[in-house]
């Protein structure tokens, strides 16, 4: 369950944060919100795949860590091994919120910073604090700050880039069988990935418009992220 506070340097004066690796802190999930503005770090390690929200019939790319729910092959202890931890678990128990900027109304909203205080990283006695002993933010926070704000802008982009994908029919469902070293079998269902022919035979102008707005380099980079599939297998044999 998520219990969201306002951040504050009143309330949450002396509060710590978790920053490390585990299955205890959150860590152990299957997929989690890829930003195209993060793919050339993704692609380095995870597959891309898309997840599709059937009632509101939209598409997120996601970073694939296993094959199942709860499962992440990259985290062993409190050891992420992976050269890059994607955007969406580096904010850690911090969303963006917005509230309005004045009592009149119309005045505008403005960004805040929302907490989920139900989070195990929240509230330890060994973590970062958030804030300095006078108020001002700690550079742990700055950073978050910063995070969240990539985070924000990133999330037009997503929207920007499915669209396209969806207006020239370029997703098409995927499915993986597996079977381990062990003989056990796993199978991924109800992913889609980008439709590598049709992309191919796009019309030249439609093409060169991809490109001027990243979103070919974005398609290439998702195609790219699907020889890390072998890796997942590797890790999911290690574990088996």
């Amino acid at each position: 369950m998520v219990k969201h506070a306002m951040l504050n340097n009143i309330d949450h004066k002396g509060l710590k944060v978790a920053t490390g690796r585990g299955a205890d802190l959150g860590d152990d999930v299957m997929c989690v919100l890829a930003l195209p503005s993060e793919f050339r770090n993704i692609v380095a390690d995870y597959p891309i795949f898309f997840q599709r929200n059937t009632a509101a019939d939209s598409y997120s790319p996601v970073a694939m860590f296993g094959f199942q729910n709860g499962e992440n092959l990259f985290l062993t202890g409190d050891q992420w091994n992976a050269t890059y931890i994607p955007l969406m678990i580096r904010r850690g128990p911090f969303s963006i919120g917005f509230q309005e900027s004045g009592e009149e109304s119309g005045a505008g909203k403005k960004m805040v910073i929302a907490m989920d205080m139900d989070n195990p990283r929240v509230g330890v006695d060994q973590g970062e604090l958030l804030f300095e002993p006078f108020g001002g933010n700690t550079r742990y926070t700055d950073q978050v700050v910063e995070v969240l704000q990539e985070i924000e802008q990133g999330q037009s982009i997503v929207d920007e880039f499915v669209g396209a994908l969806k207006e020239h029919d370029l997703l098409e469902p995927f499915a993986l069988n597996v079977e381990l070293n062990s003989g056990a079998k796993h199978s991924l269902q109800g992913f889609y990935t980008i439709h590598e022919e049709k992309l191919a035979a796009l019309d030249g102008t439609i093409l060169a418009d991809f490109s001027r707005r990243g979103i070919l380099q974005a398609c290439y980079m998702v195609v790219a992220s699907m020889g890390n599939i072998a890796r997942l297998i590797e890790l999911k044999n290690r574990r088996a």
